[in-house]
Formats: structure tokens, C-alpha cells, sequence
């Protein structure tokens, strides 16, 4: 049994309970309904509505949740401690409930969106210090946490990792055999200019010399 709501006009008594499975309570309703005098209900809740109605104070140090503003529940799943990087742990990620806190799935949508600016754990990045490997992510910092090929570890922020993904393609740019020889002579292509190296037209100004 968790809680008991009697109605202020009498009519009325309902039983809020807790069970593993379901229960028939019908003989129950009748004899307390004999000795109440009142229309009885027995209500089967779940843990945690339970949680909801007992009420308490999480890990965090603040009311639960479910007693000061959540409205509904939503489904919070496993994933979402995964994508936050959270320790697995049912003891850490579980509430008073026993089910998974539902504040798992407040800050889901802001690791998501800054997870997507960052590189992954393992890619190579070119800045100036060299190329480095990402071996960790700060999501809350925006920065990650990268080793150079000696060991040495470096804190490198988002402006910094957005500079060194985007230099990344550039060397490879920069070498390919004869671009800047071909980028020097397209804009003379076939303008009959003097850069072109093509006899000028007739009539022009050197024709007109060797007349």
C-alpha cells in the first residue's frame, strides 16, 4: 500500500498500491466497502508513481523531479547515459525508483548537439603543434583532450579543433603536381592576349608594324 486518498465529500476512497503483477482485489473491495460505507477503489501504480507520490530527495540533493514539475513521464533509455558518457553503473544512473532518473534525458539534446562539432575519440587532427590523436572529449568544456606523437597530451578548444579539420585537406591541396602552374596560365586560355603565347589578330596594333 503507498498512499490513501479519501474524498473531502465521502463518497469516495482510493487505495494506491504497488504489485509485482496483477491483482484481483474484488472480495477485498466489497468488505471494505461494508466497513466504510463508501464507494471504495483499489488503483495499481507503478514504481515510479510511487516515487511520485512518496516523494524524497535525489542523489543530487534536490526534490525529486516527478514531485515538483515533471507532469509526465517520458521513456528515458540506456543509450542516453551512453551518449552522455555516463558511468553504467545502475547505482549511479538509477533513481529512488529503481528506474533510470529522468533527468538522464534533460541534457541529451546539448551533448548530442556539441558532440556533432567535435571530432571522435581516435581521429587525427593537424595543428600547429604537430599532428595529434583525439584520446578524449569535454563536452561541457567544447574542447577535447589530444596526444602527440611523443605523448605529450593538449587541451585544444572547439575554435581550435574547427581550425585544425579544416587545414587538414589543405596539404594535400597544396602538392598535387602542376596546380599552380594550371591555376597561372586558365585565365590566358584562348584570349589571344599577349600571356597566351597565340598570334595576335590581324589588324591589331603588331600587324600593323611589319606592314
Amino acid at each position: 500500500l503507498v498512499e490513501v486518498e479519501y474524498q473531502l465529500d465521502g463518497t469516495k476512497i482510493t487505495f494506491f498500491f504497488t504489485a509485482d503483477e496483477r491483482v484481483d482485489f474484488r472480495e477485498l473491495v466489497k468488505d471494505l466497502a461494508g466497513i466504510y460505507k463508501t464507494r471504495i477503489e483499489l488503483r495499481q501504480i507503478g514504481v515510479r508513481d510511487e516515487a511520485k507520490r512518496l516523494g524524497g530527495y535525489g542523489s543530487c540533493g534536490r526534490k525529486y523531479c516527478c514531485t515538483t514539475f515533471l507532469q509526465e513521464f517520458e521513456p528515458v533509455t540506456l543509450r542516453m547515459a551512453r551518449d552522455q558518457r555516463l558511468s553504467l553503473s545502475p547505482t549511479k544512473i538509477s533513481g529512488a525508483c529503481g528506474r533510470l532518473m529522468c533527468c538522464l534525458a534533460y541534457e541529451r539534446e546539448y551533448y548530442m548537439e556539441v558532440a556533432r562539432q567535435l571530432p571522435k575519440v581516435g581521429r587525427k587532427l593537424v595543428t600547429p603543434y604537430g599532428e595529434v590523436t583525439v584520446t578524449k572529449i569535454d563536452i561541457f568544456a567544447q574542447a577535447v583532450i589530444a596526444e602527440d606523437e611523443n605523448g605529450e597530451e593538449m587541451r585544444l578548444t572547439l575554435d581550435q579543433v574547427r581550425k585544425a579539420m579544416q587545414s587538414r585537406g589543405r596539404p594535400a591541396k597544396a602538392e598535387a603536381p602542376g596546380a599552380e602552374d594550371a591555376a597561372e596560365e586558365k585565365p590566358g586560355d584562348g584570349d589571344g592576349g599577349p600571356e597566351s603565347g597565340s598570334p595576335p589578330p590581324d589588324g591589331g596594333p603588331e600587324s600593323a608594324k611589319g606592314s
